[in-house]
């Protein structure tokens, strides 16, 4: 064949192209990245719309509903749209067709939410856009505590401070800090001292946006020099905020301080984290596409030092839930059984062929074909992880055949007596075509990987490449490498007494070897001869394992055992956090007495909602309100099985805790991915207009399921039994009293939400640059019957007279 006698008359050209190979393969391998699966590259955008207080029938009729209908028109290649409305904020995910551009979509659902903006109620801010992917699991928990530093404190410098460093990390995904108590400038309004002074919420919130401004001076040139002319339009301090003037009456003038209290406070809490039992704040770090997890923590890892240098010295930052250490020791096991089979390969070799240079000529072809495929696999935009690697892995026994077959042929043609390069020349020829249809055909094998779709695509096609592609270079490298190495190392045979010891051990082998073949054959004759016996024997043991079928699991990926579980548990609908918190606290409890002490390594709670829109982006575990928790349970080295504690759980608190609702949700990242965002890996929607049909179905469907064996955690996602007051507004008696619907609706929002969603405001703290919301509210723990909402002020300019809610409409 041309291709050995091109190797055998310039062998060192291919000499360098195996040593390029070489010193090519560590640069490419550290510049690759390392994750447990390929990037499942599915292209969703995922949107996240806020309005604080708005409940979520009204929220979805308002924004979510309209939003959709706008991305169908402005979108293009969308597969199908997927929605979940909370109060106050929904996710909208936007799934596109196989290979769509995640760009155009970006582009085009940014300027579908521009377009639509106008037509949302008042205030509403544009959305939180990102790319949504399978692979963008937490990879890293931050547990941020500190002595002496409240939940406040520890929120602030988590959210302003420690976040924006993490981001820098190349890879790094670092939503919005969990838990604490988002800091904000509070204008903490006294009902009944508004109703004392003859002053609404309105007021208050109109003289706050009138009395700090952001608006610029200029300069002015006197003399000689030019002058900043600055102002104090915008307050300073906080005390400067108390003592701003809201209106006359009667000849004396109310100020704010009269009538609430401005205080460096923070906002309604609706997060919380705890750990151990001690409340602090967790930061979640998550990879982006292509990033390597062993990257991504490792460089979290080395920002840390330099964070603890911007922030108080008591503050801590407790790395947990270290998923690369999952990943870690999952590509290193892979590597591992890789070189021992390699190992196991080699001496295999020596044993049957007994020639130590013959050996050496494999064991340099295999890896340089392994390595030659990583390159190949790299340059695609590839990973290393489990599924390129098991390909690999798979392909060394595979990659065995080529450059044996090669050398065995050219011992041959030595061992008839022909020099060195007409042996080497004729039996690499020899056999070049018949290894050529046996290379293409276990490549042709793994063509139908190629055409399978969805999550499976993208696990499987690049363990096919990495099969393929090492095997064509080991073809090549069978050519070319192997006839090279073979005109260097080996000799013509010697016939005759050999003093070798390697020689003689081969010699002592093979006359084992021709008495074990020579035994085989006895056996197999006699099976022969007794093949209507044999026959039927044969089939009915094949047939037999038949019967262990009942005992084997189905999965798509076998489970594993990390030492950590995550528990969610959700309490009766409408539950305040403090007592889903209480209710926490006993939970744990009972863990603990079913773990052993020894074993238990921490427990994590996140408890509530999130603060950001993007946090709930990123949610995967179910939770839709204050009355959900997940409760993060991390077990030492040398633990029992983890099934085992699960399982018993799984059946103890349900008993113990009648009234809250328990399920399992994936701990391990291989889960997390496969289920792409989902809360278990068995999901059945209910698609239809009429929503109390679909949850009567939906709990019918549940109840039978229930039935059936195997399945655990079965339940409905969507209560609908929240507990809600209606506030049913007289409009006639309200227009007597010369006021409209929209004024008590004003002075509800003001009083129960906040005046920030309408009315944005905002105070910069001139100690360390922070930007923070200022936001007027009645406290709610001023807000605690139905008495006091009745008693909400409301007015209208140039009022004199407020009156109360309660006056105004119907609290039912």
């Amino acid at each position: 064949m041309w291709i050995v006698k091109v190797a055998l008359d310039r062998p060192y050209t291919f000499i360098i192209l195996a040593l390029l190979i070489l010193l090519m393969s560590p640069v490419t391998i550290m510049r690759t990245p390392v994750d447990i699966f390929p990037n499942i590259n599915i292209p969703v955008v995922a949107i996240s719309w806020t309005y604080t207080g708005l409940n979520p029938e009204e929220f979805e009729g308002r924004i979510t509903l309209p939003y959709e209908k706008v991305l169908t028109t402005l979108v293009d290649n969308i597969q199908h749209i997927e929605s979940t409305t909370y109060n106050g904020v929904d996710v909208v995910k936007v799934y596109l067709q196989p290979g769509a551009s995640l760009d155009t979509a970006n582009a085009q659902v940014t300027a579908a939410s521009q377009f639509i903006l106008r037509q949302l109620p008042p205030g509403e801010q544009p959305p939180e856009i990102i790319n949504f992917s399978a692979s963008s699991v937490p990879i890293l928990q931050l547990g941020i505590s500190g002595r002496g530093l409240n939940e406040q404190q520890l929120n602030d410098y988590s959210l302003n401070f420690i976040r924006p460093q993490l981001i820098t990390v190349p890879g790094a995904v670092v939503p919005s800090p969990y838990g604490g108590k988002q800091r904000q400038i509070m204008v903490n309004m006294d009902q009944r001292l508004m109703q004392a002074k003859g002053i609404a919420p309105s007021d208050v919130l109109g003289a706050m946006t009138a009395q700090n401004s952001v608006l610029p001076s200029g300069t002015a040139k006197i003399g000689q020099s030019e002058y900043d002319v600055l102002n104090n339009v915008a307050p300073h301090t906080i005390e400067e905020l108390n003592n701003v003037p809201i209106k006359q009456v009667d000849g004396a003038m109310i100020y704010m301080r009269d009538v609430s209290t401005v205080s460096d406070g923070f906002q309604v809490q609706t997060n919380i984290v705890r750990q151990d039992g001690h409340r602090g704040v967790l930061i979640s770090v998550l990879k982006a596409g292509n990033a390597s997890t062993l990257s991504v923590v490792k460089g979290v890892r080395d920002m840390l030092p330099f964070v603890a240098t911007i922030v108080p010295p008591q503050l801590r930052m407790i790395p947990l839930s270290d998923q690369s250490v999952f990943v870690r020791e999952a590509v290193s096991g892979v590597i591992r059984e890789t070189v021992i089979a390699a190992a196991l390969t080699a001496l295999m070799i020596l044993l049957f062929l007994g020639s130590w240079r013959s050996t050496i000529i494999i064991a340099i072809s295999i890896p340089l074909s392994i390595l030659s495929s990583v390159i190949i696999l790299s340059l695609l935009g590839e990973t290393i992880n489990t599924m390129t690697l098991g390909g690999l892995a798979l392909a060394v026994g595979i990659l065995v055949d080529d450059a044996t077959v090669t050398i065995e042929n050219i011992e041959r043609f030595l061992e008839e007596g022909h020099g060195l390069y007409e042996a080497i020349l004729d039996g690499a020829a020899q056999i070049a075509v018949p290894a050529l249809v046996s290379t293409l055909c276990i490549c042709i094998v793994f063509l139908p990987m190629f055409f399978l779709g969805g999550v499976a695509r993208y696990l499987f096609v690049p363990l096919a490449e990495a099969v393929v592609f090492a095997m064509l270079a080991s073809y090549v490298l069978s050519r070319t490498l192997v006839p090279t190495l073979a005109m260097f190392l080996l000799k013509a045979k010697e016939h005759g007494h050999s003093g070798n010891v390697f020689v003689r051990f081969q010699r002592a082998f093979d006359r084992g070897f021709e008495r074990a073949r020579h035994g085989y054959r006895l056996l197999l004759t006699m099976f022969v001869l007794s093949r209507r016996r044999f026959v039927p024997l044969f089939l009915l043991c094949c047939l037999s394992a038949f019967l262990l079928v009942p005992w084997l699991g189905q999965d798509f990926f076998p489970s594993t055992d990390g030492g950590n579980f995550i528990l969610h548990v959700r309490g009766k609908t409408g539950l305040r956090i403090e007592e889903t918190a209480r209710l926490c606290d006993l939970v744990e409890q009972s863990i603990r007495q079913k773990i052993p002490a020894g074993e238990l390594d921490n427990i994590l709670d996140n408890i509530g909602l999130p603060y950001s829109g993007m946090n709930t982006m990123h949610l995967t575990s179910g939770i839709i309100g204050a009355s959900d928790a997940d409760v993060m349970v991390t077990l030492k080295e040398n633990h029992h099985l983890t099934a085992n504690y699960v399982r018993d759980l799984r059946a103890r608190l349900p008993r113990e805790f009648p009234g809250a609702t328990f399920y399992f949700l994936p701990a391990d990242i291989t889960t997390q991915i496969l289920n792409f965002g989902l809360p278990a890996p068995i999901d059945v929607q209910f698609r239809g207009n009429d929503i109390r049909t679909s949850t009567k179905l939906a709990a019918d469907l549940a109840t039978q399921l229930r039935q059936v064996p195997g399945l655990v955690d079965i339940r409905v996602q969507q209560p609908m039994d929240y507990p809600t007051y209606q506030v049913d507004v007289d409009r006639t008696k309200a227009e007597q009293g010369g006021y409209a619907a929209r004024d008590v609706g004003q002075s509800m929002l003001n009083s129960l939400s906040g005046s920030f969603q309408i009315t944005p405001m905002f105070f910069l703290n001139w100690k360390n640059g922070v930007n923070y919301q200022l936001v007027a509210q009645t406290p709610q723990y001023r807000m605690q019957s139905i008495q006091d909402l009745q008693n909400i002020p409301i007015n209208i300019p140039n009022s004199k007279n407020p009156e109360i809610l309660a006056f105004k409409s119907l609290v039912a």
